[in-house]
C-alpha cells in the first residue's frame, strides 16, 4: 500500500486572502473594572512619574540639560 500525503498548503493562501490579511488591532484597553483599587492608585502615580522621567531623558538626548537636569 502507498504511503499517504503527509501535508499540503494548497488552497490555504486563497483561503486566507477570502477575507483579507489585515494587521492586529492595536490600541484596545484592558479594563480596570473590578481591578484592586490600591494598584490602581499606584499604577496611576507610576504612570505620571514615567512621563515626567519621558520628558527629562528626551531633554537630556537633546541636549538642553545636564544628568542634573540644568540647563545649558
Amino acid at each position: 500500500m502507498a504511503k499517504s500525503k503527509n501535508h499540503t498548503a494548497h488552497n490555504q493562501n486563497f483561503k486566507a486572502h477570502r477575507n483579507g490579511i489585515t494587521k492586529a488591532k492595536v490600541g484596545l484597553k484592558v479594563s480596570t473594572k473590578g481591578m484592586d483599587p490600591k494598584f490602581l492608585r499606584n499604577a496611576k502615580f507610576a504612570k505620571k512619574n514615567n512621563k515626567a522621567g519621558q520628558k527629562h531623558t528626551a531633554q537630556r538626548a537633546r541636549g538642553a540639560v545636564d544628568h542634573f537636569g540644568n540647563k545649558l
